[in-house]
Order: C-alpha cells, then sequence, then structure tokens
C-alpha cells in the first residue's frame, strides 16, 4: 500500500571487535593470564544485548576466543573485522607493540575510511579502552589522534585501567560502572557511525597501523598529478574534477570525497604524517644530485597527459632515478569515457613514463596498471607506500652516527615493520574489481 513504511532489514552483525595483546603465561601450566580479558568480554556483550534489539543466539561482539579448533584463523578474524559495527582495542603497553594488533587496527581503520568516503562525513568508529594505561606519548599516531575522552568512565578506570578494576575486589564497582558506560558509548557509536560491511583484509599482505617499533614520526608525501575541471580536454566530462587537482575524484560517484583526502587517511593510518601537494606545483631538480627528503607516492591521472606542459614534465621526472617514489594509477572502469580511451591513454603514459611503469616489485608494477576500485585502492596504497618507505632509506642521504662503544662500523638505518621483508604479486581479478595477493612472488630485481 502506498505510503507503507518498509520494514526495517533485521542486523545481526556483531556490535563490537575486541582487539587485545596476548599476555603470555607465567610458568608452565600457570593460570590463563587472558581469563580477565575473557571476563570483560562476557560483561560487555551482556550489557550490548540487553541495550539492543539483537535476537538470542546473534553475538553481541567477537574476541578471538570465538574461533573454534581447526577454522581457518586469519579468515575468520578477516571476516568479522570486515562485518562488526565497532572496533575495542584495549590499550596497553604490549598492545602497542603487537604486530597482529596492528593489523586487526587497521583493516578496521581502511574500512571505516572508505565508509567516510562514500558518505562525505566523519565517521569514528574507534572505541579505545584502557586495560593498563599508556602515557601519551607512548602511542602510535592513529591513538594518538583519536578523540576519546577516557575520563567519562570514571577517576579509578584513567589511573589503573580496567584490569586493576577487575582485579581487585575493592575496585568492583567502578569496574561495573566502566564497563556499563562503555558498552553504552559502543551501541550509540556503532548507531550513529553505522559503518556499512566491507571486503575481509588478507593478513598475508595487511600492514600494521602502529608502524615499527619506536620509528617516531615517519613522513610521507603523497602528489597528485591531475587537471582541474578547467583545462580537461574537449569533451571530457567535468563531474571527476574540481577547482584544484587536490580535488580529483576518479571513483565518483561511489566516492563523495576527493581521492586526495581518502588517501591521505589511509596514510595516516598506517602511522605517517602524511602531506600532499599537486604535481603541478612542485619544483622539480632533475640534475640528478638532489638527495631524497622523503618517501612520496605519486598518483597519476592518465587524463593529465593531455596537457603537454605536464606531460614533458612528468617524462623529464621519470628519467630521474628516483625509487623512493612509488607510482598508482586509479583508474574507474565504470567510467565509461576512461573506458573507451583506455588503450590510448595506458599507451601514453607508457611513452611518458616508462621507467617507473616497470620500476620495483610486481606490485609496484601493478598499481600503474590502472587501479579499478576504491576498494582495490585502499588494498593497494599501503604496499607502495610501504615500498617507497624502503627504498628512502636506502637512498637517502644519511649523516654518519656515531661509532658504537668499542669500535667498528655504524650501523645503517633499516626499516623495520611487518612489511619490511617484502611483499606478494598483486594482480587484478577480472570481475571483482579487486586485487589478488600472490604471495609466491617477491621479484626485487628493479629495486
Amino acid at each position: 500500500m502506498a505510503g507503507t513504511a518498509q520494514p526495517r532489514t533485521a542486523d545481526h552483525r556483531p556490535y563490537f571487535f575486541l582487539s587485545y595483546a596476548h599476555t603470555p603465561k607465567h610458568g608452565a601450566g600457570g593460570p590463563d593470564p587472558d581469563m580477565w580479558v575473557e571476563r570483560l568480554f562476557r560483561d560487555l556483550c551482556g550489557h550490548v544485548m540487553a541495550m539492543t534489539d539483537l535476537p538470542a543466539g546473534a553475538p553481541a561482539g567477537f574476541m578471538d576466543r570465538e574461533i573454534r579448533s581447526g577454522e581457518g584463523w586469519s579468515e575468520r578474524l578477516g571476516d568479522v573485522l570486515a562485518n562488526c559495527r565497532v572496533f575495542v582495542p584495549l590499550f596497553s603497553p604490549r598492545y602497542f607493540a603487537s604486530e597482529m594488533c596492528g593489523k586487526e587496527w587497521y583493516a578496521f581503520a581502511q574500512r571505516a575510511i572508505q565508509h567516510q568516503a562514500r558518505s562525505n562525513r566523519p565517521t569514528e568508529a574507534i572505541v579505545p579502552a584502557l586495560w593498563v594505561p599508556v602515557p601519551p606519548h607512548q602511542l602510535p599516531g592513529p591513538a594518538e589522534r583519536l578523540q576519546f575522552n577516557h575520563g567519562d568512565f570514571g577517576e579509578r578506570y584513567v589511573t589503573d585501567g580496567l584490569y586493576g578494576l577487575i582485579k581487585l575486589k575493592i575496585f568492583n564497582e567502578q569496574y561495573e560502572h566502566a564497563v556499563y558506560e562503555l558498552a553504552k558509548r559502543i551501541v550509540s557509536v556503532a548507531d550513529e557511525a553505522a559503518v556499512r560491511p566491507g571486503r575481509p583484509v588478507d593478513y598475508r599482505i595487511a600492514p600494521s597501523a602502529f608502524g615499527p617499533p619506536s620509528a617516531g614520526p615517519r613522513p610521507m608525501q603523497l602528489t597528485i598529478a591531475a587537471p582541474t575541471r578547467h583545462e580537461l580536454p574537449e569533451g571530457r566530462v567535468t563531474d571527476y574534477y574540481g577547482d584544484s587537482p587536490l580535488d580529483w575524484n576518479p571513483y565518483h560517484p561511489i566516492s563523495a570525497r576527493p581521492l586526495a583526502s581518502m588517501a591521505e587517511d589511509l596514510v595516516r593510518a598506517l602511522n605517517y604524517q602524511a602531506s600532499t601537494v599537486s604535481f603541478d606545483e612542485q619544483v622539480l631538480h632533475l640534475d640528478g644530485k638532489q638527495p631524497p627528503s622523503r618517501p612520496e607516492v605519486l598518483i597519476v591521472d592518465r587524463w593529465a597527459l593531455h596537457d603537454e606542459d605536464r606531460r614533458i614534465r612528468l617524462a623529464a621526472f621519470d628519467a630521474e632515478h628516483r625509487p623512493w617514489v612509488s607510482v598508482v594509477v586509479p583508474w574507474n572502469r565504470e567510467d565509461r569515457q576512461s573506458r573507451a580511451a583506455e588503450g590510448d591513454l595506458a599507451a601514453k603514459l607508457e611513452d611518458t613514463m616508462p621507467a617507473k611503469l616497470r620500476e620495483g616489485r610486481a606490485t609496484s608494477r601493478a598499481a600503474t596498471k590502472g587501479v579499478p576500485s576504491m576498494e582495490a585502492f585502499g588494498q593497494v596504497l599501503p604496499q607502495v607506500v610501504e615500498a617507497a618507505a624502503q627504498q628512502y632509506l636506502k637512498h637517502a642521504a644519511v649523516y654518519p652516527p656515531a661509532p658504537p662503544a668499542g669500535g667498528g662500523r655504524p650501523e645503517r638505518p633499516r626499516l623495520e615493520g611487518p612489511m619490511a621483508g617484502g611483499y606478494g604479486t598483486i594482480h587484478f581479478s577480472p570481475g571483482t574489481h579487486d586485487f589478488a595477493p600472490d604471495t609466491e612472488d617477491t621479484d626485487d630485481s628493479q629495486s
């Protein structure tokens, strides 16, 4: 009947993913130290069930103890992180030293960033909880940037964390208050953010949001080579462009935000300090003697090559040996004009930047073939970012540090962290608009 409201589709996804660092047992046969985390999880689930309309049997939350023996561990984690509504990290010094926790954080964060690109409104769906208090200066960038007032959960919670409250009976009332408030925050944020389900992240290639241990600030430059809407070739639609190259939005209409903004958020979620510039405003030093000042990702719109001056500058840039600059070429297959002109524009890019299109590992080369969707861009960007960072450390001019005590040569700086050892190949999978990893290919002949 006309005007009748449609029934709301039931949503039985878990409200939260509890991310925590496993505490090693003290001695063989000792008690399980993570039993206290499991108690917290059960208490949170009870409150969330009471505060929502989840039916009996639907999971209120998830922690990795829910994985049954024999179940694919990484596949199960990836599936839940792609579907849960809120991510709840349990802060502790051990948490931020855990590569696995960093992978879980980034897997959820990139999903929230893509949701924000679709909705064009701020999306914060990470609700941190203090297990053991961590001094602010020890927090990695992604955790430090969270806008969250822990004081709302109680003064004793701030000073002792949930672990202190749960272990001491005299703080039982404070523990119950903190857990109740945390559950309320989870439900409130889940309903407000309404992050849509995403594609599961493959843990074989997932990066950590925390970066290498004790990395400190890590700069990363994003350079956009794209035209404005005022300088497009005749007949090219203006829907994907704005008044600045930084307004370029190749994945319109799926994305409502410029690609530069989404890329900057993704890079910051990897614990880098991102800066974004237009290639047109770059001052190029083409004498081959300038040391790199920072790693860089050059994001190229093939339509930018219609401007002859820009094409000449990109060709000159390509002629210089700059392995610390990774190149990504977004290419929306849903853009009919781009699809029709793909052959000609791909050939023009090949003629303009042949060195960069063949440089680096297979992953980096795949990124120059045309990244066909916003989801695929979110998969490939972390890998080319880390490739640029590694090459930067190899080629940057480094002042020699003081020799170590006892003599000998100073140790050369090196990039540490989960992706320092190599990458799998990323192949475009026709029909899915995704990149599929192949961890067997670690060709580094061009690096």
